[in-house]
């Protein structure tokens, strides 16, 4: 369940240059959360480089092979020749998670069809080739009850565990701690319940 994805995000992204026949395109690279982030990335590009004359985009945003949440636009671009190639490099790339703009400053000299797919295409795959990754770790929130006394020992032993602390909530028995789980490893917590002597309160996964 775990897969790689951009380690660059939408405020900083990943960029790499491709330019033919005076064309210069820009592409930009960046990790996304949701459809709404890639919009994102589009409207800063097209805000970066209002001059452009396309701003062509493609996106995943889910895991490698996902069919849904996908999307692509040719800005203008004869139907085809710019969006789906681009989209094609990042299908096959492996990665999840990933939104693409390829912004276009025309060059004055016409490409043809074939020429523009070949060019964005290359632009997407040249930013790729390049881009830094991070694995992402699918993850469900699962909730620990613990003592004052046993707050440091279980964070020890959840940063040995991938268990990541999303927030704590003191009260006066002691502390609750809401942990992102990864979901491709059991919740098997009787070693921390061990390390505290038995006395790991309460254990719930919350959906």
């Amino acid at each position: 369940m775990r897969y790689p994805m951009p380690a660059a995000d939408i405020e900083a992204p990943h960029t790499a240059v491709f330019e033919t026949h005076k064309s210069r395109f820009i592409g930009w690279g960046a990790g996304i959360g949701c459809i709404e982030d890639a919009q994102r990335l589009l409207a800063l590009a097209r805000q970066h480089y209002p001059d452009a004359s396309h701003h062509c985009s493609a996106y995943i945003a889910g895991p490698p092979g996902e069919d849904q949440a996908i999307g692509f636009s040719d800005d203008g671009e004869p139907g085809g020749t710019a969006g789906r190639p681009m989209y094609q490099v990042l299908d096959g790339s492996g990665l999840g998670q990933i939104a693409c703009v390829v912004t276009r400053y025309f060059g004055g000299t016409k490409l043809g069809t074939g020429g523009l797919a070949r060019a964005y295409a290359q632009t997407a795959s040249e930013l790729i080739a390049t881009l830094p990754t991070r694995q992402h770790i699918p993850r469900r929130r699962v909730s620990l009850g613990l003592t004052f006394a046993d707050e440091q020992a279980a964070r020890e032993w959840l940063a040995q565990h991938e268990g990541n602390i999303a927030q704590a909530d003191y009260h006066v028995n002691g502390v609750t701690l809401s942990v992102d789980w990864p979901m491709d490893a059991a919740t098997d917590l009787a070693e921390l319940d061990a390390r505290l002597s038995g006395r790991l309160a309460s254990t719930s996964d919350q959906l």
